[in-house]
């Protein structure tokens, strides 16, 4: 096999796929919808699918790179790398939890578990970098107190959660959805 070919696609291709999965993480931060008196976006599910869809390390640079030029277009550029890392985060452990296994031309019982799981500790993955993220930035940056941080952090924490759990469930349907077109067209190949 040549070099120009790896896991089955061209360089070209795979780059393609990188920069749609990209893009893609970058406009689901768009797409957002009120929930039992919070707001829910599609960006951790885009997170996830971009790890169980590219593999671990793809996942981490597409979904960080997608929400880090959503944060400098929408005016968070201070917190840009900290979002790189915690979104890349959520594309790295759904890649590697679920990625290899949906490289097989079919699914089994054990696979779709495998994909709620993944999705669930990479979405709460998530949500414990970005309490972390507040817990820090409220003692350092924004001079908060120990006790006004964890107010901030329990108010932040339910939403968080909430997104958590949509990812969870969403992120898998659609992955099942997508993954005989997706291992047609070369995409999940090992």
């Amino acid at each position: 096999m040549s070099d120009e070919r790896k896991n089955g696609m061209s360089r070209t291709y795979q780059l393609t796929c990188w920069g749609l999965m990209a893009a893609l993480a970058f406009v689901s931060n768009y797409v957002m919808f009120p929930l039992l008196g919070s707001r829910v976006t599609v960006s951790n599910s885009i997170c996830v699918l971009c790890g169980m869809i590219l593999g671990p390390w793809a996942g981490f640079v597409t979904a960080g790179l997608g929400a880090f030029l959503y944060d400098l277009i929408a005016g968070y550029g201070a917190e840009g790398m900290i979002t790189l890392v915690s979104k890349g985060a959520i594309g790295l452990i759904a890649g590697l939890i679920c990625h290899r296994r949906l490289t097989r031309k079919a699914l089994d019982g054990s696979d779709r578990i495998r994909l709620f799981i993944g999705a669930g500790i990479a979405a709460l993955t998530y949500v414990v970098l970005y309490m972390l993220k507040t817990l820090i930035m409220g003692l350092t940056v924004n001079g908060l107190t120990w006790d006004a941080t964890l107010v901030k952090m329990g108010t932040k924490l339910p939403a968080s959660l909430l997104n958590a759990a949509f990812a969870t469930v969403t992120a898998p349907i659609l992955m099942q959805a997508l993954h005989q077109p997706l291992h047609h067209l070369g995409v999940l190949k090992a």
